[in-house]
C-alpha cells in the first residue's frame, strides 16, 4: 500500500470579498465570497470572536474537581461544565482564568498549568480556547455575573470523566479538557 502524500499547508481558499452581517461586543458574523479549493465560487459564513474561550479544571490534593451547572440560552438546555468564560485578547489568558475561577467557584489557585489549546468549531468560527489546570486551592466567595445563575458541584475527577463518557457533559471545552487531563494523569 502506497503512503498518501499529505496536502500542503498553504491556504487553498481565495477570498474575493467579505461583508459584515452582524456585530456585538462578543462576536461578528461575516459572509465571505471565496474561490474554494476545487475552483468554484462559494459563500462562506464566518463567526469571528473577540475573546478567548478559557476553561479551568480546579484540582485538589484528593483529585477532586468542581463543575458548574447553568441553563444555557442558545442550546436551550441545562449544562454541567468546567468553570469557564471569555478572556479579553489584550489581557494575559492566565489573568482571565484566575478571574473566572474566582467568579464562578470562589476558588483561588496558586499553581496554574496550561493543559491544552483548541479551536471550538473551526469550520465556522475562529474561536480559540485554552484550558488550564488550577491546583493548590483556597476557598473564597463566588462573584457571579448578572447573567450567571450557577450551581457548583465538587466531585472526584473520575466521576466528571464518567459524566463525559455517558453523555451528561456535552460542552466541547469541558469534554476536551477533562479527557485530556484524565489521559495525561
Amino acid at each position: 500500500m502506497a503512503i498518501k502524500k499529505l496536502p500542503t499547508t498553504s491556504n487553498p481558499w481565495k477570498p474575493q470579498s467579505s461583508k459584515r452581517i452582524y456585530e456585538n461586543p462578543w462576536l461578528s458574523l461575516h459572509e465571505d465570497k471565496v474561490i474554494n479549493p476545487g475552483g468554484g465560487l462559494s459563500h462562506y459564513g464566518k463567526i469571528n470572536f473577540k475573546n478567548l474561550a478559557i476553561g479551568i479544571i480546579p484540582l485538589d490534593e484528593d483529585n477532586n474537581t468542581w463543575l458548574v451547572g447553568q441553563y444555557r440560552y442558545v442550546p436551550d438546555c441545562y449544562s454541567w461544565e468546567i468553570p469557564m468564560g471569555g478572556g479579553a485578547l489584550d489581557i494575559h489568558p492566565i489573568e482571565s482564568a484566575k478571574r473566572e475561577l474566582k467568579e464562578e467557584t470562589g476558588l483561588i489557585a496558586s499553581d496554574w498549568q496550561e493543559l491544552m489549546k483548541l479551536h471550538t468549531s473551526n469550520s465556522v468560527t475562529d474561536e480559540r480556547g485554552l484550558v488550564y489546570v488550577a491546583r493548590d486551592l483556597t476557598q473564597g466567595k463566588t462573584e457571579f455575573e448578572e447573567v450567571e445563575e450557577l450551581l457548583i458541584q465538587k466531585l472526584p475527577l473520575s466521576e466528571a470523566v464518567e459524566r463525559v463518557l455517558n453523555g451528561e457533559i456535552t460542552d466541547a471545552i469541558s469534554i476536551a479538557g477533562l479527557l485530556m487531563l484524565h489521559y495525561k494523569t
